[in-house]
């Protein structure tokens, strides 16, 4: 009898366990729908705004199973469990307009290095009131070593087509937009600029032309630093172009420079930055000052699941402390100033205007130049892992995602500025007098040694007729990301 109970006990035992294992089983078809939909349930911001990320959507693994069973492509799926995405909404409706998923996770952390295919041309791109649709693009500086400094292009070129094609974008079909820029710009690995002059707000065809070839390059975002003196003024002049870690050593032995030569004061360029690492930004933040260290530069807002976690295991995840070192630990370079006038423009995004935000309750922030995108959201890098970071990766893929997952307030708890900061002095950048950069004739530097000397306005004339279009930082899909380098754990 004792016998025939045990074989019935090990028979339940193993019944259950196989029930339970069934239970929990996913298809290798769907490991990658299954790790999208687990992310984003756990970590993404809008998760309670999103039925189909409901918590209690799916009794079981196996009807979970069959709802990712109608999604072929990943990215449907993807695109589906987000907030009013930018892909399916205009410009004015979305929500989300920064979640990217990647098919291949090199690609992604390429990008947020600063590591990309480029043929070293970084440009604008605008168009015209009243022009439908045409658009032309501006060469805002260029990068050394890259194949557009060996072919000559410069800060200042127009081009108006490629390979013979006009430029074009209809922003007036929402329904059915008409680009070609993507296709023409993005994944074109060789093509010839057509060139234009800039002709009383005209931009004029000239005949002449440049053939580029993109290959991996890396940027230091460290592009320019320098002081110009002007009366009783020592000015430091920095130009950054992008809050990449890995640089950060770079960062902080400019700031050593400009301390060794006692400057008074700093202009801070980040009219070309479209963000970076949250970290990184918080460390320059401490190079700007270095008398706030260990106050509070930002507070995170996660969603009401992991907020929750935070709150009750780990509260200080949801504070950025100004720090005192750089990520090597090698200690900061301060200019312990009280004031820093920062120049930006219409690419001017996230740990930027984290930087501007975070910075406004302790010291004056004096903003030159245009109104920022307004991104006050930031993202983390998902991998389809027990724990969503590469550590025990799945490896039948290479897919993973960056969803937004948190927003940053300053430490008065303000952060909502989605239409973008506003300069003190708004002055847009004139086609037919770019300037050189880091010259004090240079408009919009010329306007902050202005200001820094006399506290007077450059009064120069707005240049209204063109609009904003994207970049080539823009084409990168998360260009304008702004993130945390460590994914924080959730249990």
């Amino acid at each position: 009898m004792a016998n025939k109970f045990k074989i019935i006990l090990l028979l339940f035992l193993v019944f259950a366990s196989c029930e339970k294992q069934e239970d929990n089983y996913v298809p290798e078809n769907l490991q990658v729908n299954n790790f999208i939909w687990k992310g984003l349930n756990l970590y993404y911001l809008w998760q309670a705004d999103e039925p189909d990320l409901a918590d209690n959507r799916f009794g079981n693994q196996t009807e979970l199973n069959n709802f990712l069973n109608g999604y072929s492509n990943p990215n449907d799926l993807f695109q589906h469990l987000l907030n009013k995405p930018i892909s399916q909404f205009p410009e004015g409706e979305a929500i989300d307009r920064f979640s990217v998923l990647f098919s291949d996770y090199s690609q992604l952390e390429g990008i947020l290095s600063g590591t990309t295919l480029n043929n070293g041309m970084d440009y604008g791109l605008k168009y015209k009131n009243g022009d439908n649709g045409v658009v032309f693009g501006w060469v805002r500086y260029v990068l050394p070593n890259s194949d557009a400094v060996a072919k000559n292009v410069t800060r200042g070129m127009l081009f108006y087509a490629v390979n013979g094609v006009e430029l074009y974008n209809d922003k007036h079909n929402a329904e059915n937009p008409l680009n070609n820029i993507d296709e023409l710009l993005g994944k074109n690995t060789t093509y010839t600029i057509n060139l234009a002059n800039y002709d009383n707000g005209n931009i004029t065809p000239n005949g002449q032309s440049i053939i580029l070839t993109k290959s991996v390059l890396s940027e230091n975002p460290v592009y320019l630093t320098k002081v110009i003196e002007s009366g009783n003024k020592k000015i430091g002049y920095l130009m950054y172009n992008g809050f990449f870690s890995q640089y950060e050593s770079q960062l902080n032995a400019a700031f050593g420079q400009l301390k060794s030569q006692g400057v008074t004061d700093l202009v801070l360029d980040l009219r070309y930055n479209s963000g970076g690492s949250i970290a990184t930004a918080g460390r320059l933040a401490s190079m700007i000052t270095g008398q706030f260290n260990g106050q509070i530069f930002g507070k995170q807002q996660w969603n009401a699941k992991a907020q929750a976690y935070f709150n009750q295991n780990n509260p200080s995840e949801l504070i950025d402390l100004f720090p005192s070192t750089i990520g090597n630990g090698q200690a900061i370079n301060s200019l312990n100033l009280n004031k820093v006038h920062v120049l930006t423009s219409k690419s001017t995004a996230s740990a930027s205007e984290l930087v501007i935000n975070g910075l406004e309750p302790y010291i004056n922030v004096v903003q030159i130049g245009d109104i920022t995108v307004g991104k006050n959201v930031g993202s983390i890098t998902l991998y389809d892992s027990p724990t969503f970071t590469k550590s025990d990766i799945n490896t039948k893929h290479k897919h993973a995602m960056q969803p937004l997952v948190l927003k940053i307030t300053n430490k008065n708890n303000f952060g909502d500025y989605i239409n973008g900061l506003q300069p003190d002095e708004l002055i847009k950048e004139n086609y037919g007098n770019l300037g050189v950069l880091g010259e004090s004739t240079e408009p919009l530097l010329n306007a902050a040694i202005i200001k820094i000397t006399t506290g007077g306005r450059s009064n120069q004339p707005q240049h209204k007729e063109f609009k904003d279009f994207k970049d080539s930082k823009s084409l990168n899909e998360i260009g304008t990301d702004m993130y945390l380098e460590k994914v924080p754990l959730i249990k």
